[in-house]
């Protein structure tokens, strides 16, 4: 599984991507567990956010859903975070 984040917003506007491939990793299944139920709780009508808040574009498998602060789940949240911490 290949997993792509994209941060934009906040106070100074800058950019951030992190993505991960899940191949050969020890942990692969929780991976691919997180990012299912992050999708899933992604569908639907998106929020607008907040002014200054964090904007999220996720991409799984080439599969796009987008967040917005403060309307992320936990699930989108602990994503987001895990991905931009330990993906290159």
């Amino acid at each position: 599984m290949h997993i792509q984040v994209k941060r934009t917003g906040g106070f100074v506007g800058a950019t951030r991507r992190a993505e991960v491939d899940t191949s050969g990793r020890s942990d692969a299944e929780a991976w691919h567990s997180l990012a299912r139920e992050a999708l899933a709780s992604g569908k639907g009508s998106e929020r607008a956010g907040v002014p200054d808040g964090f904007h999220y574009e996720v991409t799984v498998d080439g599969h796009t859903v987008h967040f917005a602060d403060p309307h992320l789940t936990d699930a989108q949240r602990s994503l987001v975070s895990k991905v931009l911490k330990e993906g290159a």
